[in-house]
Formats: structure tokens, sequence, C-alpha cells
């Protein structure tokens, strides 16, 4: 007969796995998480960096996708890229800083970047069947992990920023004197950032239920189903075109940053 209380035995709630030995794996399993450490670093740094940095990020007709839109009234002028001044001469900082805050937030939100920086930064866990340093498990119940549940708001900002950074890219067909049917080496690569910006932001698992979810009968939805479908093999690649645009958005910054200064001249096509 049951007196209604819990055994000793009974492990607690969300307790860990527990492993006696450091590692059940016998490959370099290290490696992955030490890879991911050393580039998500480098990356922080650069983009930290180029924040603060506050110039070299447009040399008509191209704009560095760290500060476009410029929402500030201390930008340099950009005649004919995206200006929308919300944020008036009060800020005296970087206009950058208020514009990473949407892109950074969905990618940090991001169910596979999750899943990479906590591997890689808290060794939590490291692998699988690797014991972690941490005793107690509790989840993204909360404060600060309760804020990954944004995740689908970013998604928002994040497609609104595409949207922007596109037509960044149509801008690219211009010379500097703003006229229409030119092209150059930085055309290709405002266009090929937005692309991959493009496939990341439509990999994402927000935008698969978004999709598809909620939906009972596929056959009654033709539309969303078909959408649902290219959504989910995109999905399947969610991990490599994570990747593909970090190293997308900050080439592209490079490159406007090292034209912009006059260390090269951009290559003309027509």
């Amino acid at each position: 007969m049951s007196t209604g209380t819990v055994s000793k035995s009974t492990p607690p709630a969300r307790s860990r796995a527990e492993i006696e030995q450091p590692t059940l794996r016998t490959d370099r399993y290290w490696v992955a998480p030490l890879v991911t450490f050393v580039i998500f670093l480098a990356f922080i740094a650069y983009a930290t960096f180029r924040a603060f940095q506050n110039e070299y990020y447009f040399s008509s007709p191209y704009v560095s996708p760290f500060y476009s839109p410029c929402i500030s009234t201390n930008c340099t002028p950009m005649p004919g890229a995206g200006e929308v001044h919300f944020i008036g001469s009060w800020w005296g900082l970087s206009p950058a800083l208020l514009i990473l805050i949407f892109p950074l937030g969905f990618r940090m939100t991001c169910y596979y970047y999750r899943k990479a920086y906590y591997r890689a930064f808290w060794q939590s866990p490291p692998a699988c069947a690797v014991a972690e340093p941490h005793g107690k498990y509790s989840g993204e119940t909360r404060f600060p992990l309760l804020l990954q549940n944004s995740h689908r708001y970013f998604f928002v900002a994040a497609s609104l920023f595409n949207i922007i950074l596109t037509w960044d890219a149509i801008l690219g067909f211009r010379n500097a004197q703003g006229e229409w049917g030119h092209m150059g080496l930085g055309t290709l690569v405002l266009l090929t950032n937005a692309g991959l910006l493009w496939a990341y932001t439509a990999s994402c698992h927000s935008c698969r239920h978004i999709m598809g979810g909620r939906l009972k009968h596929f056959s009654k939805h033709p539309v969303r189903y078909k959408a649902w479908t290219i959504v989910s093999k995109l999905n399947t690649r969610h991990m490599q075109l994570a990747w593909a645009s970090l190293f997308g958005v900050a080439l592209t910054d490079l490159y406007v940053w090292l034209v912009s200064s006059g260390v090269f001249s951009d290559p003309k096509f027509f």
C-alpha cells in the first residue's frame, strides 16, 4: 500500500545523468566544440571591433550589413542607402550597436546555435556520453535562458532585416553616382550574403512551424503544405546554412571595409 512518500532512491526532478567515468568516448570528441569555440570567439571579437570602429562601412553603392539600415542621425551620410533616423543626436555611440541587437538575438536564440555554444562555452555537455561539470539542470525555465523563448520574435525581426539587406544588394547595381545598370564584385558579395541569410532564416525551426504547424490536414492546405516541404528540406541543412551565413555576413562587412578604406578598388563588370 502506498504511503504517499517518495522513495529515497527516486532521483530528483531534472537530475543529471550520472556517469562515473569522465567520458565513455574513445574518439576526439573535443575537436568539434573546440573549433566552435574558436570560430565563435573570433566572430564576436571581429563584430565587436567593427561595431565600435564606427567608420569604413559605406562605399557607394555598398553598405555593410552591420550598419544597415542607419537608424541614428550620427551615421556617415549614405546617399541612396537605407537611412531611417529613428534615433536622434543624443545617441553618441556607433549606430551598429542599435542594429546588431536583432540579427545577433536571432542567432543567439537559434536552436542550432544553442546546442553549439552550450557545448563549446558552457560544456553542457561537451558531447554525448561525456560527463559535465554542472551538478544541477533547470533547462531554459529561468532567467537568462528563459529569453531563449523569444526566438520566434527575433525570427520576424531577422526577416525584416533580410528584406533591407536584399534591397541593399539591389542598390549594388548602381554606380557611385547613383546611376542604374552597373555591377561590381561588391554587388555579387551583397547578393550572396542576402541569399545565405534568406536560406538560413527560411531553414529555421520557427519558419517551419509557421508554414506547417497546427495543421491537422495537409490536404486541405496545399499551398502551406508545399511551403512546409520546401522549408523542411532546408531545415535538414540548418547547421550548414547557419555557419555559411555567419561567414557570409562577416566577409561582406570585411569587403565593404576594405573598399571604403581604400585598400583596393571594387572591380567593375559593367
